[in-house]
């Protein structure tokens, strides 16, 4: 999916799909529809995100509605920047859509939990996770609005120009960082983090204003990156908390017999849709390694034993786990126990955490260094 596209073809692509999806155009609407609901997304039109998720998921409400629900979708910056779509929601320009909670800093401290550095393959896992953190207690900063859908994102690793092997080679570095506990995690590392909307990233890499970005596999195809970062570092930075919201008014609305079929629908759509789930997330990582990234797994940079970690969880130091918690054991156990990991790790004061998978494990030989 990401090749064969130039960048300039991408930028154009991307611009006149945001225009033609933003304006409803080219998007089959039922005439009878009772309720034509606008979603908004940063995610640019031509991305895995749009292509595989929000459009098959649109179109699924409108299936199962029997043409009740329709839409219209509006992508990219259509609306608004990234950090601005949890108030075009909120404040009704749109009637539900996609925010990151992250690029937003200090506005939901207590949803900063979902972006800890924990391993997990799939955005309809995450959903799961995110989901039930929110019932849980990430409820309390969400007043107003429906929440959809609440997510952890998938992991992210480091993506640099030139090859990270050890500490040294990443001290002193700047970083794109998308914000909240990654932040915490480049500086950790010793290098310098800047925040950038993702927009930006591909000019200040090519250019030289950032050595390196901290993102998703999914957004380094999207955004075309793996043009200007060549190596992959495979260790979890963990990712943004982020998520669909539904402006109160606009879910007043909606017909009563409808709402469990929207709930049903939307609630995981990763999951509905089959998109960005653990089967695509290793496509995807294949694919980039095909796109001329070479992808190395991280060798362990710190090791904290059990001891030094309950003894200094609650100072919030940045750790790295290594043996304690392997991104294998955090992927296969239960939602209950991943929840629970998290929610004792947040309560004990923990803000820095970063689990780092030892070499090679839960990793296929495709996405070894060559």
């Amino acid at each position: 999916m990401g090749g064969g596209v130039s960048r300039r073809g991408f930028l154009k692509g991307s611009l006149a799909g945001g225009v033609l999806l933003g304006s409803g155009f080219g998007i089959p609407r039922p005439a009878r529809a009772q309720a034509n609901l606008r979603f908004s997304t940063w995610h640019v039109p031509l991305g895995y995100e749009v292509k595989t998720v929000w459009v098959p998921m649109l179109e699924e409400l409108k299936k199962r509605s029997q043409g009740r629900l329709g839409y219209t979708l509006f992508a990219g910056g259509a609306l608004g920047k990234g950090p601005e779509h949890y108030d075009i929601v909120a404040k009704g320009l749109s009637d539900l859509g996609y925010f990151t909670a992250t690029w937003t800093p200090g506005r939901f401290p207590l949803t900063d939990v979902l972006s800890l550095a924990a391993w997990v393959e799939g955005k309809d896992v995450a959903a799961e996770i995110g989901n039930a953190m929110y019932r849980r207690i990430l409820h309390r900063e969400f007043p107003g609005v429906k929440m959809v859908e609440l997510n952890g994102c998938i992991q992210s690793f480091l993506w640099t120009k030139k090859p990270v092997r050890n500490l040294e080679d990443v001290k002193g570095k700047k970083i794109r960082s998308p914000g909240g506990q990654q932040s915490q995690y480049i500086k950790a590392l010793g290098a310098e983090p800047v925040f950038m909307p993702l927009g930006d990233v591909y000019l200040a890499v090519e250019t030289g204003t950032v050595d390196g970005i901290v993102t998703c596999p999914p957004l380094v195809i999207s955004f075309k990156l793996h043009e200007v970062v060549k190596f992959g570092l495979v260790t979890t930075f963990g990712c943004v908390s982020e998520g669909v919201i539904m402006n109160g008014e606009s879910w007043k609305r909606i017909p009563q017999d409808l709402k469990p079929v929207f709930d049903e629908v939307c609630a995981n759509p990763f999951h509905t849709t089959g998109g960005l789930n653990r089967e695509v997330y290793r496509a995807m990582m294949k694919e980039i390694a095909e796109l001329e990234a070479v992808l190395k797994p991280a060798e362990t940079l710190f090791v904290v034993d059990a001891t030094a970690f309950a003894n200094n969880i609650s100072a919030g130091l940045p750790l790295i786990l290594a043996g304690t918690i392997t991104p294998t054991q955090l992927i296969t156990a239960g939602l209950t126990d991943v929840v629970t990991i998290m929610t004792r790790l947040y309560s004990a004061g923990a803000r820095n955490i970063l689990v780092v998978n030892v070499p090679n494990v839960g990793l296929t030989p495709a996405f070894q260094a060559q």
